[in-house]
């Protein structure tokens, strides 16, 4: 079988690659870059007869859908304004496959998946990803559930790669529909830096401040419970990079009205975006690391219950410096496509991971690359 992994040297999914090499059973591992020098130079290192480098441009729709068409299943790692068209060419040309983020009208291409009668499931790195199978275990262990609340801390520098600044400004942009908690049967847009909340991660990162982003468990988790009367997400990254994001938006610097700056037309947004992609401090992290905890609440033979699933990983000095962020997000992208090929995954259409995604068997390979995930479970007295 034949894996195709598009955007494979980019700083998240070059992670992702190096785990289908270590633990996969493909027979080629296709490399779809359009940095073809990088991708051959990572086939060099890695040394796996079964890597193969692709150069395709993802601007351009022929060429794109001439290298899916060439694989069996797909492991799409490209920046997240890639998500709709690669999911549409992978079910217009009939072919599974899973994607590292995920944009809401991906969703509305499952009939023509559920009619291909192949699987697509989006939004498979940590959160989303991780965090929405820990929810599925919690949701498992209850005969009703009332509440989840998913909170992350992503210890990473604030500009590793431009796609990954991008997401870290989309996440505090002053006005974000998205931006939401579902509560009584209704999205509530919530303003940047709200609903702070203090919780303990592990001991990489402990305890810290997370406020509402806008992030797709939110929407997805509140259409896969039946009766569910909350869900939000809130997340955070390291001190420095929230007393940025702070400064911005109190100095109007997320603004995207034109100014004009020495004779050039920008908006501070934009100026903002290419001065932090210069300064090598935006590449500077103390701490790379990253911590997810998940609660579930409803009930369970009758009493109040609540589980709890925190996870730990190889710290920066096993896993090296930024690995030990970026594998968190790579590695579930890696196992999620393996087991998708295995025909493990449940059900077709485009379907969110709690829907797809088997709980243990996605635990046991976690575990396998080091990632554990911890389980908590709380009864208190009657449902009242």
């Amino acid at each position: 079988m034949r894996v195709l992994a598009l955007g494979g040297v980019g700083a998240v999914a070059s992670e992702a690659t190096r785990d289908l090499a270590e633990y996969s059973d493909f027979d080629e591992i296709i490399i779809g870059d359009y940095a073809l020098e990088k991708a051959e130079a990572m086939i060099a290192e890695i040394g796996d007869p079964r890597l193969k480098a692709m150069k395709i441009n993802a601007n351009d729709e022929d060429d794109l859908r001439r290298a899916i068409a060439s694989a069996d299943v797909v492991m799409n790692g490209l920046p997240f304004k890639y998500d709709y068209v690669v999911n549409r060419l992978c079910v217009e040309e009939g072919l599974p496959g899973v994607d590292l983020s995920s944009d809401d009208p991906q969703f509305q291409l499952s009939s023509m998946a559920e009619e291909k009668g192949i699987l697509f499931i989006p939004g498979c790195g940590a959160t989303p990803g991780i965090t929405n199978v820990m929810a599925r275990r919690g949701i498992e262990r209850m005969d009703g559930v009332d509440e989840i609340h998913i909170y992350f801390a992503a210890f990473r520098c604030l500009a590793p790669a431009p796609g990954l600044l991008t997401t870290t400004l989309y996440e505090f942009m002053p006005v974000r529909p998205d931006r939401c908690y579902y509560e009584n049967g209704e999205h509530v847009e919530a303003p940047s830096m709200s609903g702070a909340k203090t919780v303990r991660f592990h001991d990489q990162i402990g305890e810290q401040t997370v406020v509402y982003v806008p992030h797709d468990e939110t929407w997805t988790l509140s259409e896969s419970v039946p009766g569910i009367k909350r869900v939000d997400v809130r997340g955070c990254f390291p001190p420095q990079v929230m007393n940025l994001m702070r400064g911005m938006l109190d100095a109007g610097l997320f603004s995207e009205e034109e100014i004009e700056v020495n004779g050039l037309k920008t908006t501070p947004l934009k100026l903002m975006n290419d001065l932090l992609l210069q300064l090598p401090q935006t590449r500077e992290s103390r701490v790379w690391a990253y911590g997810l905890v998940v609660e579930v609440i409803g009930q369970r033979r009758g009493r109040q219950v609540k589980c709890t699933y925190t996870n730990d990983h190889p710290s920066q000095e096993e896993w090296g410096a930024p690995a030990a962020y970026f594998k968190n997000v790579g590695i579930p992208l890696s196992i999620a496509v393996q087991m998708l090929a295995r025909g493990e995954c449940e059900g077709v259409g485009v379907r969110p991971p709690e829907l797809a995604i088997p709980t243990q068997p996605f635990f046991d390979e976690l575990a396998r690359r080091g990632i554990k995930i911890y389980e908590r479970i709380e009864e208190h007295g009657p449902v009242t």
